[in-house]
Order: C-alpha cells, then sequence, then structure tokens
C-alpha cells in the first residue's frame, strides 16, 4: 500500500495529517455550538440575526454544515485504505477545511447571498472532486455509489439554497429532508460495510458475516427513490401509498440488524453504540410508514428519529472508532465515551417522544454527548501521531 511513509508525515502538522483529524473535531464542536444555539433562540433567549431566519439556518447546517463535514472526514480517510494512495493531507487539507469553516461562519457575517450560497457549494463540489479523482484513477467501481450520494446532495444543497434566494420555504424543506434522507443511504452503505466488520472483529468471530448484495443494492436504489421523492415534495403530505418504500426500507434494515446480532456486542461500547444508531434508522423508516399510513401524527418525529439518533448515533460511535484505530490506538474508548453513547441515544429518545417543553433537555443531552467527545479526542487527534503508524 502506498502511503505516506513516516518521515512525510511528520513533516506535517498532526491536525493536518489525514482528514479525519480536523473534521472530526471541529464536526463535534459545531454539533455542541450550533444545537446549544438552536435550543437558546426555542427558550427565547436569543435571535441573532443571519439570512432566511434561524429556522433556514438550522435546516441547512444539520446536514450540510454537520453531517457533510464528518462524511467528508470518513470519505477522505477512508480512501486511502480504498485505494492505497495517500488521503489529502497538509495544505490541501487546510483549504478544504478552511473553506468548510468559512461556509459556517459566513451565516453571521453581513457577506452578499450569493456569496453565502457560493462558498456552501464550493465546499461540496471540491469534496466531490477529490473523491472522484482517487475513485476514478483507483478504478474503485464498488465505490462509485458514494460519488453518486454526494452528487445528489449537492443537488439538494442547490434546491435548499434556490430555496433560500427566493424565500421560498417549500423548496428549503423539500431540499433538507431529501437530503436528510440521502444522509440515511450514506450510512446504510457505510454502516452495511463497517457494522459487520467491526462486530466480527471485535468479538473475535472467526467466520464472516456473508454478504447480500442483492439487498444492499434494493437498499440503495430505495434510499434513492425516496429522497427524489422528497425533492418532489410529494412525502411533505400523508399519502398511504409512499407507505410502501418507507415498509421497504424497514424491513431491510430490520433484516440486518438481526443479521448482525450477537450478544457479545452489549459488553463492547464501540459496538453497541452502532448497533443502536443503525436501529434508530430502522424506527425512522418505521416511523415514515406509519405517518403515511395515519397512524402518527407528525412525521418531524420520524425525522428527528433520523437526524438525532441515527445520523448522530453513528456519527459519535464512528469519530469514536475511526479516532483510535488511525492514530494506532488500542480499540478501547475513554471510559467517559459509553455515557456520550448513552446521552446520544438519551437525547434522541427525548426528542422524538417528549413535547416541545423538553428540548432544551435533548440539546443538553446532544451538547454533553459531543462535548464528552471534544474533550477526550482532541489530544489524540492534535498529538504528533502518525496515521498508520502505531506509537
Amino acid at each position: 500500500m502506498q502511503l505516506l511513509d513516516r518521515q512525510q508525515a511528520l513533516a506535517i502538522a498532526p491536525l493536518w495529517r489525514l482528514g479525519f483529524r480536523p473534521f472530526f473535531l471541529a464536526g463535534a464542536l459545531f454539533a455542541l455550538l450550533a444545537v446549544a444555539l438552536w435550543a437558546a433562540v426555542l427558550q427565547g433567549l436569543t435571535n441573532p440575526a443571519v439570512p432566511g431566519g434561524l429556522l433556514a439556518w438550522h435546516r441547512h447546517e444539520m446536514p450540510f454544515g454537520f453531517g457533510l463535514a464528518i462524511i467528508a472526514g470518513f470519505l477522505l480517510t477512508a480512501v486511502q485504505n480504498w485505494t492505497g494512495h495517500p488521503g489529502l493531507s497538509g495544505r490541501p487539507l487546510i483549504t478544504l477545511f478552511g473553506l468548510w469553516l468559512a461556509a459556517r461562519l459566513a451565516w453571521f457575517i453581513p457577506v452578499p447571498l450569493a456569496m453565502l450560497i457560493a462558498l456552501q457549494l464550493a465546499f461540496i463540489a471540491l469534496l466531490i472532486a477529490q473523491m472522484a479523482q482517487q475513485l476514478i484513477a483507483a478504478k474503485q467501481r464498488n465505490n462509485y455509489p458514494i460519488l453518486l450520494i454526494l452528487s445528489l446532495l449537492a443537488l439538494c444543497q442547490s434546491l435548499t439554497l434556490i430555496g433560500l434566494a427566493m424565500s421560498d420555504d417549500d423548496l428549503q424543506r423539500r431540499g433538507t429532508l431529501a437530503a436528510l434522507w440521502l444522509i440515511a443511504v450514506m450510512l446504510s452503505l457505510i454502516g452495511g460495510r463497517v457494522i459487520p466488520f467491526f462486530t466480527q472483529r471485535g468479538l473475535g468471530r472467526a467466520e464472516a458475516f456473508a454478504a447480500h448484495p442483492w439487498r444492499d443494492r434494493l437498499l440503495l436504489a430505495c434510499g434513492v427513490l425516496v429522497a427524489a421523492l422528497f425533492a418532489s415534495g410529494h412525502p411533505l403530505q400523508a399519502r398511504p401509498w409512499l407507505a410502501a418504500p418507507f415498509i421497504l426500507l424497514s424491513a431491510l434494515h430490520g433484516l440486518r440488524l438481526w443479521r448482525w446480532h450477537l450478544h457479545g456486542i452489549w459488553h463492547v461500547p464501540l459496538l453497541w453504540s452502532l448497533h443502536l444508531a443503525y436501529a434508530w434508522l430502522l424506527l425512522a423508516t418505521l416511523g415514515m410508514a406509519a405517518w403515511h399510513l395515519g397512524w402518527l401524527a407528525q412525521p418531524s418525529l420520524a425525522n428527528h428519529a433520523l437526524a438525532v439518533g441515527a445520523m448522530g448515533g453513528l456519527i459519535l460511535a464512528m469519530m469514536a472508532r475511526v479516532s483510535l484505530g488511525h492514530t494506532g490506538r488500542a480499540l478501547q474508548p475513554p471510559k467517559a465515551m459509553p455515557w456520550a453513547f448513552g446521552l446520544l441515544n438519551l437525547g434522541a429518545l427525548i426528542r422524538v417522544t417528549c413535547g416541545g417543553g423538553w428540548l432544551w433537555l435533548a440539546a443538553l443531552c446532544w451538547g454533553a454527548a459531543f462535548a464528552l467527545f471534544a474533550w477526550h479526542y482532541v489530544p489524540m487527534l492534535c498529538r504528533a501521531r502518525v496515521d498508520g503508524h502505531p506509537g
């Protein structure tokens, strides 16, 4: 495998040696600060002026600010293992990260709306270009679906920003919800690879879990269909026929969880956190099916099961595991991390099941979970240890 040798890596400041380092750290801090701000807004404690209002900011930043940061960190790190070629590091990584940061700050700095929109779209465009260059050069056709999902995410972001420019709330909702369900596709793609592999390795199981490529392709196709329907605006109103794709997704996610389950996972925090997060993906699809059938009062409960429970849970669990593995450390998280995983799941449960008066507590649980990650992982993400080399 053609990776950066130790001497080359040591010439780069530790934080900029591989994509997961700056993006995981900044993503965790952003998750903490952004949700704290949103909770303060809901409690009437503050109301900063941003283009389109705070609701437009909240809608955009959950998938395209927080979600894309972690996706970028994971993909820019994983691609070197997939292709055998070095991942983005040094000045190119600093440039990409700086663009992400500038896009976040632009919401609160008086800049022309056109500049705000250009900054948002430039980040995902450069991420796609970087991933495409490496995957196509290595002829990694099995990873081309990731390029498809990223490209569709860029289209959803464009739709959301067009809605912002036109002050069209409907377009913003369609773009954001379509993106959220595309991220669900990304979670199922990545989760379908890493959860069974990590479970096998973490429990010392000799036999690998059987692969089912046709089910994976069906999940991909159905997930993209659901996102396309959201972009078209169809699922914004309850329609019984729209329950069908969500029922199919529920069955496929449930079958995966059943196949992957081993009793030993509940003794390993880095495993049960992944399995619980994937279970929220199942609950989100069941919730959407129930809403379309008239059994659930509002779809936001299902959407928040996806955004807070599944996306937030898988992100936290993956950051905790990847940050250990790619800094050459034993796969034993700090003692506080099981509490972080528990707090995040508790926050998701409160957000989905309790009324608006409890949103502050859900936000507190979410913030505490990512604060624990940041507190314990900052040293290892910034410390001078070479990625891919223990010690």
